[in-house]
Order: C-alpha cells, then structure tokens, then sequence
C-alpha cells in the first residue's frame, strides 16, 4: 500500500505527519546524494488568506483540509556549516507554524554500535561507520511544530519505495530536539 493518495497527496491521520510525507515524496523525486533541505510549515488556510498569490503559485485549493501545513523550502542551506551549527543560527517568525528538516546520514543496527571504538574523533567515526558492511543509507525527514508535536519519515536507501517509509514521532529524537530549538528564544 502506498503512503500517497491518487490525488498525489499522503495518506496520513494528522497534518503534520502528512507534511512529513509530502518533503520525504518530494526528496525521493530529487534522488540521493543531496544536501539537507530545510522547510518551514505553515498553516495552509492561513497561508490562502495571507499570501493568495503564492498559494495559487504553489497549487493549493481553495478548501485545503482545516489545519493542514504547507512545506516551504528555504534557502540551501550552507556548505561548510555543521548541521548543529547551522540550526543554532535559526529563528522563525511567528506565522511559522513548524519546520523540517530532510538529511540523508549512515546508519548501523544497533548489534553493530556495540562494536564502534571508543577513541575516535568525529571525522574518524563517520570514516569507520562509512566503511562497516552492515551501514544503511537512509534519508531521515524530521518535523517540529511549536507546540512541540513531531513526526519523522525514515527511507531506507535499499528499501527506496514509498510502502517502505518507516513514521514515528521519535524515530530520530536528537534531530527533533534540534529543530525544536529554533523555535525558542
């Protein structure tokens, strides 16, 4: 069964977890190998009635579901910056309701993190998980809203179709709490 719907919009009980599944659907038309993407999420009614011209620029109807989000894509984010870094520096406006992040990373299962050596620094980890035969690809999309809600879609690169998208609220908690600091002040 596939998490989207045939009018191309996700199958999903709330809207943040709709929203996640819509940047993790787009992320997958652009492929893999590419740099986080940041979003805002705004509140798509609002968004009608405030921004009419961008709201008919980005396609949404006139009678968008009650409290659904839009994904917004912010600037590239910049090359260079620690992921952590760059999230420090973030500070939204009020007419944002949440933000999102999409990442791709390399994972191990955790019988393999029992094995991780204790005396290496961050470039020489990120080297031994790169090289262990047990790594996974996966791209990680992650959403916050500011009443502190969260969502996240786990796409594992072996498994690479929509009907294998793992959803969870804590699936990645660190990243999570990063994004959910951009929202205090």
């Amino acid at each position: 069964m596939s998490n989207i719907a045939t009018d191309g919009t996700p199958l999903a009980a709330n809207p943040l977890t709709r929203a996640v599944l819509e940047i993790d659907e787009y992320a997958a038309g652009l492929g893999w190998d590419r740099p986080a993407r940041l979003f805002a999420l705004v509140d798509t009614s609002q968004l009608r009635v405030q921004e009419p011209g961008l709201a008919d620029q980005l396609g949404l109807a006139e009678q968008s579901v009650a409290g659904s989000l839009t994904p917004i894509e912010q600037e590239e984010l910049p090359s260079g910056t620690a992921l952590d870094e760059f999230l420090a520096t973030i500070a939204w406006p009020d007419v944002i309701a949440g933000c999102a992040l999409t990442v791709e990373r390399l994972m191990l299962p955790p019988s393999a993190e029992a094995a991780i050596p204790e005396d290496l620094d961050d470039a020489a980890l990120a080297s031994w998980v790169a090289e262990h035969p047990e790594r996974q690809e996966v791209r990680m999309t992650v959403a916050v809203l500011r009443d502190g809600a969260r969502e996240s879609a786990v796409r594992l690169r072996a498994k690479d179709t929509a009907s294998e998208v793992l959803t969870g609220a804590s699936l990645v908690p660190g990243l999570a709490e990063a994004l959910t600091a951009t929202f205090e002040a």
